[in-house]
């Protein structure tokens, strides 16, 4: 579970406990589903080694006026430095006796440690105990059934010459020019100053120059997003905006926001209109050139390689995406009572690289995290519950992962992309989001392992696309 590590106090202290330490005293309880409380007694003794150990490193090194370095007197040391000597000690016992309790007990915590309330202004001296309490959220124990029986669809997608013009026309759009407006119409872009701040004491979310925001197109029925939240009446709050104006939009947080000061608030949005563009689409002969073909036939045979490889993508997806729903719907466990804002962040960084790897435009993925933002929280929790499903998978089939797989798929979304792999590798480590390529890999070689035992049975796209669209309604309807 690489992507919810646990955290931990006293972070910059490190270090397990040494083989002279004696182990500090832990008592274990449950605090609700997938949650337990520690109880940590680190005791006097062990105390006492640890500030003589760090005042004697302290004195070793330590340099006072009149006194060569090493060799200014313990009491004066302790005068100067005892208070700092005794921070850091006890930081350094929290921290060990911490990792000691996470490890003799085996729990895989995810998330942050919650509580120790008990250490806000103690300073130890040796002469007494140091007793604390904090919570964790660990994984659930997850019961696998047996993968046999298992039947799944797969749909059969032929790529035609309207998907091609399609992407044609997409790539004319990325690389078109920016065509100045002083009134904003469906489709049109607006930059400026956008701030986000709770109605409810006016923090500030959200504060960004340069902010983009799109007005929605005709076929979106009123729906955009500011600043990555969703807003059902956007054309109805911002209408046709003219330069300079500011826009002020009223939404509520969605309740997994991955920011957790957002959830559920009712938010004001200010928005200084800067400058207003439409998109004029380059012509396709500039597209070529660009790109470093001889011409428009050159350019669609490329293409069509293209859309073929993602629509290999898309049937493995859409055959892992059944698989998905079947483990979802068989499997219970019991799940942690709320959603951290590390977990609600797990999922989207999740569904964005899913989006990724399939090739999907970078403006549908952030509509697509948006909406994902605005979903309901059983439908959170459901990312969340299969996540825990397929981590238990991983161990199960002993699933791992290679650093040539990783770069592998780093070249293939690239190639998807249009980008060059270092420079995806790049961006993909500046947002953090590196360490997700890998557990992406294991999830999808885990569902790989399980549909490869399972009964395929093809149908044409239409078809199956009927089939889900009932599916979806039907579960719908149950909700």
């Amino acid at each position: 579970m690489d992507d919810m590590n646990m955290g931990d106090f006293g972070d910059d202290f490190g270090g397990g406990l040494s083989a002279t330490t004696v182990a500090p005293d832990v008592k274990v309880e449950d605090a609700g589903p997938c949650r337990k409380k520690l109880t940590i007694d680190i005791s006097k003794e062990q105390i006492a080694d640890q500030l003589t150990e760090a005042l004697q490193g302290v004195v070793a090194n330590a340099s006072l006026p009149g006194f060569r370095a090493g060799k200014a007197p313990k009491h004066l040391i302790e005068k100067r430095f005892g208070k700092a000597v005794r921070e850091e000690a006890k930081g350094r016992l929290v921290s060990q006796a911490y990792s000691h309790a996470i490890e003799s007990n085996s729990l895989r915590v995810i998330g942050e440690p919650e509580g120790g309330d008990e250490l806000e202004g103690v300073e130890i001296d040796g002469k007494s105990n140091l007793v604390f309490t904090i919570e964790v959220d660990v994984a659930p124990e997850v019961t696998l059934p047996d993968f046999a029986g298992l039947a799944i669809k797969r749909p059969l997608v032929e790529v035609t010459d309207e998907m091609t013009q399609g992407e044609i026309d997409r790539l004319c759009v990325n690389e078109g020019e920016l065509n100045p407006k002083e009134q904003a119409g469906p489709g049109d872009y607006c930059a400026g100053h956008g701030v986000m701040t709770k109605d409810s004491d006016g923090e500030v979310i959200h504060d960004i120059e340069g902010a983009v925001i799109q007005i929605p197109e005709d076929d979106k029925n009123g729906e955009g997003m500011i600043l990555g939240v969703k807003v059902a009446d956007f054309t109805k709050q911002v209408g046709s905006p003219k330069a300079h104006d500011k826009l002020t939009i009223k939404v509520k947080g969605p309740e997994n926001h991955e920011v957790e000061a957002l959830r559920n608030e009712p938010l004001t949005v200010t928005f200084d209109v800067e400058e207003i563009s439409s998109i004029v689409p380059a012509e396709i002969a500039t597209v070529c050139a660009n790109h470093g073909f001889e011409g428009e036939e050159q350019l669609r045979e490329r293409i069509m390689l293209s859309l073929n490889q993602r629509v290999m993508l898309e049937q493995q997806a859409a055959m892992r995406a059944q698989v998905a729903e079947q483990l979802l719907d068989t499997i219970d466990f019991d799940m942690p009572e709320r959603m951290t804002a590390g977990q609600a962040a797990q999922n989207l960084n999740r569904l964005r690289l899913e989006m990724m790897h399939r090739g999907v435009d970078d403006n549908e993925i952030e509509e697509k995290i948006a909406e994902s933002r605005d979903a309901s929280a059983e439908a959170a929790v459901r990312e969340l519950k299969l996540y825990f499903i397929l981590d238990m998978v991983g161990r199960e089939l002993d699933v791992n992962i290679t650093e040539g797989e990783v770069n592998g798929r780093i070249v293939q979304m690239a190639q998807q992309r249009g980008e060059r792999p270092d420079n995806l590798r790049a961006a993909l480590i500046k947002s953090g989001q590196i360490n997700g390529i890998a557990q992406q890999i294991r999830e999808h070689k885990s569902l790989d392992e399980i549909v490869a035992k399972a009964t395929v049975e093809d149908m044409p796209v239409e078809d199956f696309n009927k089939m889900m669209d009932e599916k979806k309604a039907k579960s719908s309807k149950k909700k």
